[in-house]
């Protein structure tokens, strides 16, 4: 279970013992121990329980696994084990038994494996069962000094009988005075010890999860990380590599336009020096955006002016895409801090959405929402008409490598760290109607 500090299948398997250890030792102490602790010899009827409970703890044990991963079901078994507590302890000598603080124990596992509500819980239900042992204690003793007294009455002296009986009223009633102010102060001592667990360990056990929380999530970028410099230094030596080619094709192509006079020709070379172009292009705003991130030259950047040049971009290099783009007016003249990071980021999303449109209407259609997510956060809302993304590719998409059909995800973990670093976060979610929705918040500059 992941709220635990345990690793999972000991935690399960810790648990599912102690609760046959808790078992074995109840009945060793009946069998063993009623005298040697003063514990009530118990009555058959107990008997009946101790069988029951030990179907209970074979079946918890024989399905232990079902308990952990289910909060509803971890808690119900929980009070299951203060009841059968309860139950013990009441017929071995109630609220006066030894082993009465075994009660706390379902408390401290719960305060440790499940959330606050829980430990609360059957922190208010022991102090209920205790309360009622306290007081089932204190009417057997009232009880046993009523009969005390009438006992010490000589029937065939009527005289010596109300002597008798005003100066035995007087010692007991002291006695049971004093015994009334013990059961309060244990009943106090009770409550103030499952109070004092339920926050304490609660408290503790809620910042050790945050703690594993906090370096999981420090973990898991940390992996990233060290994919994306492999990403980089294969996507930097590439680069390098392409520059000779590409400068080489660019030469045969000015080439051919000199020696070809032909339209039709002419036309095909023409797209060729486009595509060159375009490959030229993502080489230099490669090489721009290494240096800045490198260097960690970070610039100041009106949102209405990153939109146009985005659109410029996407026009350019995507001149078959259909953009729906709506910005907010109170947004247009905020500032936001952009790097050469930025740009590719947000086309890459863009392009996905082309992609995404287009295999499932045959149309390039991406609709980009822009507005304020809170007052200082800039929120770009990007969607596509694709299929959509299974639920279980998309609690990892953008933090791992996934494998799919048109890829493995990689311009999508690339934009999330580049919106990382920029202080921004990337949601990806399915849309209500069709397609997906991705989700860029960045913070903006007072």
């Amino acid at each position: 279970m992941s709220n635990v500090s345990l690793p999972f299948n000991a935690s399960q398997q810790q648990l599912a013992l102690l609760r046959l250890v808790n078992w074995g030792l109840k009945i060793g102490l009946i069998l063993f121990a009623t005298d040697l602790f003063g514990l009530t010899t118990p009555p058959v009827t107990l008997s009946y329980v101790l069988i029951f409970e030990a179907c209970y703890v074979g079946f918890s044990y024989r399905f232990h696994r079902l308990s952990m991963n289910n909060n509803g079901l971890l808690f119900l078994t929980l009070l299951l084990d203060t009841l059968f507590w309860a139950t013990w302890l009441y017929f071995t000598g109630g609220a006066t038994n030894a082993f009465v603080s075994l009660l706390l124990l379902p408390i401290a596992i719960s305060a440790i494996t499940l959330p606050l509500w829980a430990p609360w819980c059957l922190t208010i239900v022991s102090t209920i069962f205790y309360t009622l042992m306290i007081v089932d204690i204190t009417e057997q003793n009232s009880g046993s000094v009523m009969d005390h007294d009438m006992s010490q009455i000589p029937i065939d002296h009527v005289m010596q009988a109300n002597q008798a009986m005003a100066a035995n009223q007087a010692m007991p009633a002291s006695h049971s005075m004093d015994m009334g102010s013990h059961y309060l102060g244990m009943w106090f001592n009770f409550v103030i010890s499952a109070l004092v667990l339920t926050v304490t360990v609660g408290f503790i056990a809620k910042r050790i999860r945050q703690k594993n929380a906090e370096l999981r999530y420090l973990r898991e970028g940390q992996l990233r990380q060290e994919k994306i410099l492999a990403l980089g230094t294969a996507s930097a030596q590439m680069a390098h590599q392409l520059a000779t080619p590409l400068a080489t094709l660019r030469l045969l192509t000015d080439e051919l336009v000199d020696t070809h006079h032909d339209a039709e020709q002419l036309e095909l070379i023409s797209e060729m020096q486009q595509a060159l172009n375009r490959c030229e292009v993502t080489l230099v705003d490669l090489r721009l955006a290494t240096e800045s991130i490198r260097e960690q030259k970070l610039a100041q950047q009106r949102v209405d002016k990153l939109v146009a040049i985005l659109t410029e971009q996407i026009s350019l290099l995507m001149p078959e895409a259909q953009l729906n783009i709506a910005i907010a007016p109170q947004v247009e003249s905020r500032i936001v801090m952009t790097d050469m990071s930025l740009l590719p980021a947000l086309m890459a999303l863009i392009q996905n959405g082309i992609q995404a449109s287009e295999d499932n209407q045959h149309q390039t259609c991406v609709d980009i929402n822009i507005g304020l997510s809170q007052p200082k956060q800039l929120s770009i809302t990007i969607r596509d008409y694709g299929v959509g993304i299974a639920t279980h590719v998309l609690q990892t998409l953008g933090s791992n490598m996934v494998k799919s059909p048109k890829g493995m995800g990689i311009a999508v973990l690339l934009s999330h760290t580049s919106f990382e670093r920029l202080g921004g976060k990337l949601y990806l979610k399915p849309h209500s109607e069709c397609g997906t929705e991705a989700i860029v918040t960045l913070p903006l500059s007072v």
